[in-house]
């Protein structure tokens, strides 16, 4: 199930689904003209709105509920628990794997958090492609670039549902019931309903957050562009995610 998801989540996707579109309506324009030109342009148009600043907002909106925690709702937490985003493949400057953007400022927060609350951290990330744990990876970065210690490593989880299956059996042999989850903010949602249907209490601490007001102020700020174009391609990655989640969670 885990690699189905996978591959039809690399079908439906940006680049892959929208092109897939264009060269499917192209193929039947021959026998089909007006499927196939309907089908051709609403590739092209798909793709326009997932790096057009505007639409990418739109759909972020919806997804970035939760704001950051404040210092009351921090000093209710137990424990600060940070998801793993993916790595880097055999960084040279490294030495070998490495976070990728996403982990990395996932950490970042979550190690501002510790530092400024003195809360024990959980790290969470297995390798679903073979290598080494992305919460290895962070466990050494945390120690090495930030100068904590993790207090608990969950290396062996491949998505969110196992990340919180997993994480709330370490956290609940500890006692611990309550804890900050530091994800990004497009992906809280569906990460904070995985962990609370695991027992544990959440306190959102998202981070990363796309719809930031003022983004498109000026007209170049507007367009689309490679930022946005990555910005667009979490926001559908997250509706997807959180599609397969309902499903899954109405067939078990």
């Amino acid at each position: 199930m885990f690699y189905l998801k996978k591959l039809l989540a690399l079908l439906i996707l940006p680049p892959l689904g929208p092109l897939l579109l264009v060269v499917v309506g192209l193929l039947l324009r021959r026998w089909r003209p007006r499927l196939g030109n309907a089908l051709a342009w609403s590739g092209v148009a798909l793709s326009l709105l997932l790096i057009t600043p505007y639409t990418v907002a739109l759909l972020a909106q919806p997804l970035e509920t939760a704001l950051p925690p404040d210092s009351a709702a921090i000093r209710r937490a137990e424990a600060i628990v940070v998801l793993a985003g993916g790595r880097i493949r055999n960084a040279p400057e490294y030495g070998g794997d490495t976070l990728n953007p996403l982990t990395a400022e996932r950490l970042r927060y979550g190690a501002r958090l510790a530092r400024a609350s003195g809360l024990p951290v959980l790290l969470s990330g297995g390798a679903p492609s073979g290598g080494t744990a992305e919460a290895l990876l962070m466990r050494d970065a945390l120690e090495r670039d930030f100068g904590l210690r993790a207090q608990w490593t969950e290396s062996v989880s491949r998505d969110t549902a196992e990340n919180a299956s997993f994480s709330a059996r370490i956290l609940r042999d500890e006692g611990v019931r309550r804890v900050l989850l530091v994800t990004h903010a497009l992906h809280m949602t569906r990460a904070q309903s995985e962990f609370e249907a695991n027992g544990l209490q959440v306190i959102p601490a998202p981070t990363g957050f796309v719809n930031r007001k003022g983004g498109g102020d000026t007209f170049f700020g507007a367009m689309p562009s490679a930022g946005t174009a990555y910005a667009g391609w979490l926001a559908a990655h997250e509706w997807l995610g959180n599609a397969f989640a309902s499903l899954r969670r109405r067939f078990d």
